[in-house]
């Protein structure tokens, strides 16, 4: 989504600081630590930023009116340079559930701290994550590892998708629990990358 300063209008604090030009870059807005609440923001300084559906499911629930079919769309955007988003959006058409899912997860967006922490490796480079590092959501537990470069990610369909997006290019993925659900799956790694900002490293980035 191309960003359009003349048209958007910010109705929050952190989006008229960034459109008024006090705010320079994507970094300055997540270490504000003020939840992102409009999507425009992250279009402002990441235009290049992709999507990619991981996965659609009908649900259906009972109503007092009868029976009501909604789609659930997993999604994940991403900048393949160290930046990654994750959520879920629900409607009653794909399309609709897609793009709520998208602007959902413009607004959970996370930067992912990489580097070399692999021991095989120790290049400066930042192909990989700079430490072990772990994320759960419901049963499922991933585990990321540093890898020397030329690995490849070694992971499933799901977890590659959002590493690849993420900007990693080597890691060892360890993953227990129900892996065949997708969102789960999905936000395990994600909450793993999450989990690389906890440590700051001097070869990291």
């Amino acid at each position: 989504m191309a960003y359009e300063r003349e048209e958007w209008q910010p109705v929050t604090g952190l989006g008229k600081l960034v459109a008024a030009g006090e705010i320079k870059s994507i970094d300055q807005v997540l270490e504000s630590g003020r939840p992102i609440k409009e999507p425009q923001i992250v279009d402002a300084f990441l235009p290049d930023l992709e999507d990619e559906v991981l996965d659609i499911a009908m649900m259906q629930r009972m109503t007092d009116s009868g029976r009501r079919v909604q789609f659930r769309a997993v999604v994940i955007v991403g900048n393949r340079n160290g930046y990654i988003g994750f959520a879920q959006g629900k409607d009653v058409q794909v399309g609709d559930a897609i793009k709520k899912a998208i602007v959902k997860a413009k607004m959970n967006l996370v930067k992912v701290r990489r580097g070399c922490g692999s021991w095989e490796c120790g290049c400066a480079a930042t192909h990989s994550i700079p430490m072990q590092v772990t994320g759960i959501a419901g049963s499922v537990k991933v585990t990321l590892k540093p890898a020397p470069q030329g690995t490849g990610l070694v992971t499933g369909d799901i977890s590659r998708k959002v590493l690849e997006l993420a900007g990693i290019k080597d890691a060892w993925t360890f993953a227990r629990g129900q892996t065949r659900t997708t969102i789960n799956f999905a936000k395990a790694t994600f909450n793993a990358l999450k989990a690389t900002n906890m440590i700051r490293t001097g070869g990291s980035q």
